[in-house]
């Protein structure tokens, strides 16, 4: 029979092979958090203060803008403190919190971005209806869901982790990982209801958004192809943002899922890369967003040119 020992904090071996490097990844990692700080805040500012972008689809751009500092945040500054530190520990209290934040961070953008695709479905094929079917309320109710109904499901699921025994405390990320720390359980018997509420609750969400998303792309796309080449390219721009950003995320996902649970794919990898695949849904998406939100939407980059003084554009 294994012992268990109360641990009071964890260990993050993934800052092992560091090295002299540590304050050029520090230099790095301070430019990329400033970066999404900055082009986040600034569209966030551009929605709220201009009143021709309180529409729907805009506040839920808002919303995924304010979830992607969220999840940034409880990244970074951790990473940041960890790499000029001799002590890669990080207290049990800090690890729970930080696994919390990071996984509704994640559950929140999956279920913001299923949302959109259905803001664009009905915007897109039933325009004349628009407004009638997407209110003020059930936007507010649309934002309530997809923020309520993660942080429950991310709460219930780290209560079963915070009641297992554990018998390690050597995480090999560069973060607390929910999966991870499962695994350091004293008996496989223990985690039998961590496993069984976990794949049924990402089932569940996954099938739901994919589903919204799916089946809004499918009405979109019919409705293209019987509709003139100016409403296609006008809802081709509309969509292609909201597509790319999907797709990131996803794609960053789907490698953070490779290597918590199938490991063996990323060992031939440098250490380096490792942590930079591991931390990319992280990392990338929040710095993907405002840009090419930014770049394609143009009412978003008519908004962000009235708001600069004017003496400015005469310059240029």
């Amino acid at each position: 029979m294994t012992n268990s020992t109360h641990f009071t904090s964890f260990i993050l071996a993934g800052y092992s092979d560091i090295g002299q490097l540590k304050y050029f990844y520090v230099f790095i990692i301070t430019a990329l958090y400033s970066s999404i700080w900055f082009s986040n805040i600034l569209l966030i500012v551009v929605i709220c203060t201009k009143k021709s972008l309180h529409k729907p689809m805009y506040l839920f751009l808002c919303s995924l803008f304010v979830n992607d500092l969220y999840g940034s945040t409880a990244l970074f500054p951790a990473v940041m403190t960890n790499l000029v530190s001799d002590d890669h520990s990080i207290s049990t209290l800090y690890c729970y919190l930080q696994i919390f934040c990071i996984y509704s961070y994640a559950s929140v953008e999956f279920s913001n971005l299923a949302v959109m695709s259905y803001d664009r479905y009905l915007a897109i094929c039933y325009p004349l209806q628009y407004n009638v079917l997407m209110t003020p309320n059930k936007v507010c109710i649309l934002v309530s869901v997809i923020l309520l109904v993660p942080w429950v499901n991310v709460m219930v699921s780290l209560s079963l982790t915070v009641c297992l025994e554990l018998c390690g405390n050597i995480i090999d990320k560069v973060y607390c990982d929910n999966y991870l720390v499962v695994k350091l359980a004293c008996s496989t018997s223990d985690t039998a209801v961590n496993n069984i509420y976990g794949l049924i609750s990402a089932v569940s969400l996954l099938s739901l958004s994919l589903f919204t998303i799916i089946f809004s792309y499918i009405k979109i796309l019919c409705i293209c192809l019987k509709s003139s080449i100016e409403t296609r390219q006008k809802a081709f721009n509309t969509c292609t943002p909201h597509l790319a950003s999907m797709f990131n995320f996803s794609f960053g996902c789907f490698l953070t899922l490779l290597q918590s649970r199938f490991d063996r794919p990323m060992k031939g990898l440098p250490t380096v890369l490792q942590t930079i695949l591991s931390v990319y849904f992280l990392m990338c998406q929040p710095l993907f967003n405002p840009i090419v939100y930014g770049v394609r939407m143009s009412k978003i980059k008519q908004a962000f040119k009235n708001i600069l003084p004017v003496d400015m554009y005469h310059e240029t």
